[in-house]
């Protein structure tokens, strides 16, 4: 039994049991790919691995990610150490926790006696504004003080949605008129959380198209207002993606850590994809941690990522 924010009590699954569910559709296609390929008492072999690729690869693991991990299981087969069916998910989870654990080891940056800013960045349609008002939650749930700041000023529907989200999450909305400059929304935004003490502020962007330039002169513009109050900030720039899009995002994430200085990623609609291995791909091509998964629409439905429960959840 827990006390939900809003003070009723309830049962809820664990993380674990929620992320299971999440992956669900992403498990069925795997688990039955790995059983029919390696079915129990067939000798695993290099015709094996070859099966095996096509699985990993249409898991959406990618291309580089999927030869890195077979090498791998390749050499443990030469010498005779995969013998079934259970030995190989056995060594395959291993060595996708190996590259999820090497990106997760990047560290977040905290602050002592400042805000923590946190800049989320992607294109639209990606569900940026609504994982910022998910975040702004997340963190109140832990009992900390967050502002969001509507620097999305290009498109007046994202600083509406971003207040329905901040009143569903308690969460006040430091805004502008739509048009405005969006560095003039982030000071506002920052001015008020020293003012008030605010653990975190977080700062839903603009999600113009990435090949725009400007979007991305934008976002430098918006780093050098953060650093007049706070030299370290942003301490976390997220870039949203949507794990439905698999291998088309990692391409756009590609193009937004090469400008905007990505350090993590919030991933959208997991529970609505097969191809979650998208996980995996973005840690081994990117270098970069998943810091939070979306697996539904309610607002308590962005949880922080944890690379073993993924994995579990993919085999189990």
């Amino acid at each position: 039994m827990i006390q939900t924010l809003f003070g009723s009590t309830e049962e809820k699954p664990s993380l674990l049991e929620r992320m299971k569910e999440a992956v669900t559709r992403t498990r069925e296609s795997l688990s039955e790919r790995i059983e029919d390929i390696a079915s129990i008492g067939k000798e695993i072999d290099r015709n094996t691995l070859d099966e095996l690729e096509a699985s990993l690869i249409s898991a959406d693991l990618g291309t580089a990610t999927t030869t890195a991990v077979l090498e791998t299981l390749r050499a443990k087969v030469d010498r005779k150490q995969i013998g079934d069916v259970g030995e190989l998910k056995r060594v395959l989870k291993e060595e996708l926790l190996k590259i999820l654990n090497v990106a997760e080891q990047r560290p977040v940056l905290k602050v002592d006696g400042e805000p923590e800013v946190i800049l989320v960045v992607g294109v639209n349609g990606t569900g940026k504004t609504t994982s910022t008002g998910k975040l702004a939650y997340a963190l109140r749930s832990q009992g900390r003080t967050v502002l969001l700041a509507a620097a999305d000023t290009f498109r007046a529907a994202a600083i509406e949605q971003l207040e329905v989200w901040g009143d569903r999450s308690g969460v006040e909305v430091i805004k502008n008129k739509p048009g405005g400059d969006p560095s003039a929304v982030l000071f506002d935004a920052l001015q008020a959380a020293r003012a008030r003490n605010t653990d975190y502020v977080i700062v839903d962007t603009a999600g113009r198209l990435h090949t725009k330039s400007n979007l991305m002169t934008e976002l430098e513009k918006m780093r050098r207002t953060a650093q007049r109050f706070i030299p370290s900030a942003p301490h976390e720039t997220l870039l949203v993606m949507d794990a439905t899009t698999g291998q088309n995002g990692l391409q756009q994430a590609r193009l937004f850590t090469q400008s905007a200085g990505v350090t993590g990623i919030v991933l959208t609609k997991l529970d609505g994809t097969a191809k979650g291995g998208v996980v995996v791909a973005i840690s081994k091509e990117l270098g970069l941690p998943v810091r939070y998964v979306g697996i539904g629409e309610k607002i308590g439905d962005l949880l922080p990522f944890n690379a073993k429960d993924f994995v579990e959840s993919l085999f189990n």
